[in-house]
């Protein structure tokens, strides 16, 4: 561990200061949740459009305004969130990890295989000085870092089985801007510039797994479709079945027809003598046919990712996540692939693509 001396920025009465690249409804999102600790300051912001860089002064008072995101990274910040559309964060990210700041990231690692490894070539140079944080925020949870210890203990047996879901609405679309811009401003609806939502909003729930199975599966099976969406060319409903090596079945659905419908975004691991139910509401362990033990969250564990950055950017606490994030961030391009083209996909042969 890097010690808090040496972590620049890190000087207990010293304030991080965090330049934030995409001043969109996540990164005002993100950055909110850093600009309430004490110990933060939003220093820098960075957009392409006027608009967004008016939000961002009404929040952040005094902040420098940069159009270009590499001068905002030559500029003298401790560290940077990247908050952009998913199909730059392979770019943004490079030039972060080139710069040698502090890095706070947005999921998914990217939109396709090469992306994915472009990270990861970046992560392996990166200064060993700085953290590295993705935005899975179920890996910073307090309510799923208990569960997962359950899990992992024993008590229940080895994991059987596996189902989870993200059968919950969409993004809000956002409108009145030339046509010209439509697949930036509605980037999360376009193939090219999220992945599809297996890969921008799914990817959660396919973190969670390869976390508490300690790795990816090893093929996946799949079926989609557009059924009640009308913007853009990403899917609304699917359905994946994935298997890990040891031979474990991971049954995953996920829809975004809205809050009028079934709604469910959890996991389930169902082992030899009972189950573990994770989600952002907290968590309930099955034993005997009976719950034994549950906890209830009552706040966006986001909180819990970005305050964790902080205080382990300013206080030697370090950590390089860029691995598992494109790992997960693999995982739902192997699905995503699987439904597009109707045949099985094994990760060997992604990986290599």
């Amino acid at each position: 561990m890097v010690k808090p001396h040496q972590v620049r920025g890190s000087q207990a009465n010293s304030a991080l200061t965090i330049g934030l690249i995409g001043v969109g409804g996540r990164g005002l999102h993100d950055s909110g949740i850093a600009a309430k600790n004490e110990f933060a300051r939003i220093a820098a912001i960075c957009d392409i459009y006027d608009d967004r860089l008016a939000e961002g002064r009404k929040r952040y008072s005094g902040a420098k305004e940069y159009k270009n995101y590499k001068e905002l990274l030559a500029s003298d910040i401790d560290a940077v969130m990247i908050c952009t559309p998913a199909f730059l964060h392979p770019e943004h990210f490079e030039a972060a990890v080139n710069a040698k700041k502090h890095i706070f990231m947005e999921k998914p690692a990217g939109v396709d295989p090469k992306g994915c490894q472009r990270i990861v070539d970046a992560a392996k140079r990166a200064d060993k000085s700085k953290r590295i944080t993705v935005d899975y925020q179920q890996r910073y949870g307090t309510d799923y870092r208990k569960a997962y210890e359950i899990l992992k203990s024993g008590d229940l047996g080895a994991v059987k089985m596996i189902r989870a879901a993200w059968l919950g609405g969409p993004p809000p679309t956002r409108t009145g801007h030339p046509q010209s811009e439509e697949k930036i401003r509605n980037w999360y609806f376009y193939r090219e510039t999220s992945g599809d939502i297996i890969v921008e909003q799914d990817c959660h729930n396919l973190d969670v797994v390869n976390w508490f199975m300690g790795g990816h599966p090893v093929k996946a099976n799949g079926y989609g479709s557009r059924a009640m969406r009308t913007i853009g060319d990403v899917l609304d409903n699917l359905s994946v079945s994935y298997q890990y090596a040891n031979g474990t079945v991971f049954s995953y659905s996920a829809h975004q027809f809205g809050r009028q419908t079934y709604q469910d975004i959890s996991e389930t691991f169902i082992c030899e003598k009972g189950s573990v139910q994770t989600s952002r509401r907290g968590f309930m362990v099955i034993r005997n046919g009976k719950p034994a033990e549950t906890a209830e969250t009552k706040y966006d564990i986001t909180q819990d990712a970005v305050n964790q950055f902080i205080d382990g950017c300013r206080n030697g606490k370090l950590e390089n996540a860029a691995f598992h994030a494109a790992e997960s961030t693999l995982m739902a391009i192997m699905g995503r692939e699987a439904i597009y083209t109707g045949k099985e996909v094994v990760w060997d042969k992604l990986v290599k693509s």
